[in-house]
């Protein structure tokens, strides 16, 4: 079986939200927790399979400390990696020989996107987002509105 089969096979087969925009590019939607959605590429090439999934949008500050962060965290995970755009939006990206895309492959990659994803995305909105979030909670409370999806970040607030 040629691997954008497999592929096709294992979103079919595990009910995932996805589109494919050519014979080749698949364009996954992965639900999370703490950050709801991860929409996740695997673009089959010539050669390899291609992962790039988006986490967030550049930091507005601590920069350094973001992009530490992440290089630090990249050399303990499996089969894709933190990098950054030319706009500073950060991504995990990954790739695969065609050889080693199998369901059972699919399956680890798409569960360590979405694990990775997942998992820090509230660390990264933390770190490069904290006056951000201080002033969202400030106008939410100043028009009564819904704190429910900033609580994770009440330490921030003193």
């Amino acid at each position: 079986m040629i691997a954008r089969e497999v592929i096709e096979e294992f979103l079919s087969s595990h009910d995932l939200d996805f589109e494919r925009h050519n014979e080749n590019s698949f364009f996954i939607t992965l639900p999370g927790e703490q950050k709801l959605e991860t929409h996740c590429a695997l673009i089959v090439g010539d050669h390899s399979l291609t992962i790039s999934a988006f986490v967030i949008r550049k930091p507005d500050e601590n920069t350094s400390s973001v992009h530490e962060w992440l290089l630090t965290k990249n050399s303990s995970m499996y089969s894709v990696a933190f990098a950054i755009n030319e706009l500073g939006d950060i991504f995990l990206v990954g790739r695969l020989p065609l050889t080693a895309v199998t369901e059972q492959e699919i399956d680890r990659v798409l569960g360590a996107v979405l694990q990775y994803s997942d998992s820090s995305f509230n660390i990264l909105l933390e770190l490069g987002f904290a006056d951000s979030i201080r002033r969202e909670w400030a106008w939410r409370v100043s028009r009564g509105e819904s704190l429910a999806n900033l609580k994770a970040f009440e330490h921030l607030i003193s």
